[in-house]
């Protein structure tokens, strides 16, 4: 059986590009077609991959501004020649999914979720843009055009897999197709509990807006407690200037570093409503409970009592109120990491391999 990834960008490290490694692992011959692709902001374990990108990573600016060249992205996936492949596993969070495979060959995509700046985030992606005016008028209208296309492509995979039962519901809303779940893969065993109590709380991933890290900012200036916070993004000159004496913003950390502010911390803090949300489960790895909004893929990993607690509202008052009511010892390290390890990366692979095995009968 011969097999093809393809992704969407290999731009950064996230959870997408989690999922792609572990695909990666699993079909290592197996090349990886992409849009774009930067080598500096990738694990080490891209390095050996057979990394195909698009004739637009050739083009300049590129790896820096990936989204100059959005109008012509849909056409570029179009272009690769996928002959020759029995099945084709697209990891997508909108463009990847829209290839062109062989008529005998069978496409799996593992869609993260419906194209957030074309469906569900469509009003705040444009209204959130640092652009000039002309581009906010002009946006609009190109929106439309791929959102068409968007919702074309969707039909293109022969069988989808998603992340969350959060975007299960969403793929049927706006694509009107069923979708199997498969959770994500967390390194959970790279992850050890520390058995001492922890010193401060804890919050981090990439500085966006709609992860919220300004409500934690804002609680804790209120608060006055010890608050770490690591990640980089656009967000991070505001955070700045709300966070309050004890506030720390560590930037970007590797991977050793972030695994000690986990097993060090009080608990962490996620107030953002996310498809499935990674790092909550890494924090449940070192025994740490979380505080969490209680909509999304949050609902699916934190278990109220025993794992963690949820917000009921996402804003910087009932933050403040869940930290002054917490009480450590109700929590069993045990048990949050015993629930952590039912994500883990071995399953994730077993549960996928057996997929695409079925898919062929």
């Amino acid at each position: 059986m011969k097999v093809a990834l393809v992704h969407d960008y290999l731009i950064q490290d996230g959870g997408a590009e989690r999922v792609l490694l572990a695909l990666h692992e699993i079909y290592p011959s197996a090349p990886i077609f992409t849009l774009f692709y930067d080598p500096a902001h990738l694990p080490p374990a891209f390095a050996q991959a057979d990394i195909r990108p698009s004739h637009l990573n050739r083009l300049p600016f590129a790896k820096r501004h990936y989204q100059w060249y959005l109008p012509f992205m849909a056409q570029a996936v179009e272009t690769f020649d996928l002959n020759g492949f029995d099945v084709v596993i697209s990891s997508s969070s909108n463009f990847a999914k829209g290839i062109l495979v062989a008529p005998n060959a069978t496409h799996i995509c593992y869609c993260h979720t419906p194209t957030r700046f074309l469906w569900q985030d469509r009003v705040s992606y444009v209204n959130e843009l640092p652009q000039p005016k002309i581009v906010k008028w002009i946006l609009p209208r190109l929106l439309h055009g791929l959102r068409q296309w968007d919702r074309l492509a969707s039909e293109r995979p022969d069988l989808l897999i998603t992340n969350s039962q959060t975007s299960q519901a969403r793929i049927q809303r706006y694509y009107r197709r069923d979708a199997a779940v498969i959770h994500p893969p967390v390194d959970v065993d790279r992850i050890t509990p520390l058995n001492e109590p922890g010193s401060y709380w804890l919050a981090g991933g990439r500085l966006v807006a709609y992860k919220r890290f300004d409500l934690i900012v804002q609680a804790f200036a209120k608060l006055n407690l010890p608050l770490k916070i690591f990640g980089e993004g656009p967000e991070l000159p505001k955070l700045k200037k709300l966070a309050g004496p004890k506030t720390e913003l560590l930037g970007h950390i590797d991977e050793a570093a972030k695994i000690e502010l986990y097993r060090r911390a009080i608990a962490f803090i996620h107030p953002q409503l996310e498809d499935f949300g990674i790092t909550p489960v890494e924090a449940m790895a070192a025994g740490r409970p979380v505080i969490a909004y209680g909509q999304g893929g949050a609902t699916e990993t934190v278990i109220p009592g025993v794992t963690g607690e949820f917000l009921e509202v996402a804003c910087w008052e009932d933050i403040g109120n869940a930290v002054i009511r917490f009480d450590q010892n109700r929590y069993s390290q045990e048990k949050i990491r015993a629930h952590a390890e039912t994500f883990s990366r071995e399953l994730f692979q077993k549960e996928m391999k057996k997929f695409v095995e079925q898919s062929r009968l």
